[in-house]
């Protein structure tokens, strides 16, 4: 069974490129692939990876209450699930499935179900599944995820930045899904405030790289990153030391 991991904060914090990092450390530590989902509306999750985005879940949802998604002698809920596998970018050790943009008007209950149950299935044939969420949580609102081993919450320390990770942190207690464990990586930081906040463990810092800076504003991808860069060091360390038990 996947291990899942989702990564949540507001837009800035270097969320995405954590989640891309994360991505790149834990390549190779399961025999199966990892399954990299961008669940935010931004999506810029392929392209931290380099990995090209033909179509999102959300232009296929939106085609499946047009009614213009048909195949050939299977109903519309049989067509809606084998087109979301065709969503899938591969790429070496870990495929990309990116969500898009939040729902519209009109009701994405069968939809969603359908999507729910093609993302359980899914995720048995990987060994982790790592998510970009946004920082309202709306991948997860939905339940189109049933549960998760780890959610990390991004986080710089800044006051808006504490806050909003208060407030995430409330957001995912009042979400009606299964969480094993809540933590935080300050971002951009050597050292962590010191908070108080109940059933949240402080995973670890991770310190402004200059490197990192360089390669997002040139467009690199998280391949291109120097194999001694600080951050990257950084979540490797997190990883092992503090995140065994999903590793």
């Amino acid at each position: 069974m996947a291990k899942t991991i989702a990564i949540s904060g507001k837009g800035g914090t270097g969320k995405t490129t954590l989640a891309a990092m994360i991505i790149r450390s834990l390549l190779g530590k399961s025999p199966q692939a990892i399954l990299a989902v961008d669940a935010d509306a931004n999506a810029c999750l392929g392209m931290a990876l380099g990995v090209a985005v033909e179509g999102t879940i959300s232009d296929l949802r939106d085609d499946f209450l047009k009614e213009k998604l048909t195949q050939s002698g299977i109903s519309k809920l049989q067509a809606f699930g084998v087109t979301c596998e065709q969503l899938l970018s591969e790429s070496k050790g870990f495929d990309l499935l990116t969500m898009g943009r939040p729902e519209g008007p009109g009701c994405y209950c069968a939809a969603n179900n359908v999507l729910r149950g093609f993302l359980s299935k899914l995720s048995s044939s990987y060994g982790y599944v790592i998510t970009d969420n946004e920082a309202g949580m709306e991948h997860l609102s939905r339940r189109t995820t049933d549960n998760l081993d780890l959610l990390i919450i991004a986080a710089e320390v800044t006051q808006m930045g504490i806050v909003t990770a208060e407030r995430i942190i409330k957001l995912v207690e009042s979400l009606p899904i299964s969480i094993g464990k809540i933590g935080i990586i300050w971002n951009k930081t050597a050292e962590a405030p010191q908070l108080d906040l109940k059933g949240v463990s402080i995973l670890g810092t991770v310190p402004y790289d200059e490197s990192v800076y360089k390669l997002t504003s040139e467009g690199g991808t998280i391949f291109d990153l120097n194999e001694n860069s600080p951050a990257l060091n950084a979540v490797r360390e997190i990883l092992q030391e503090k995140v065994a038990q999903v590793n």
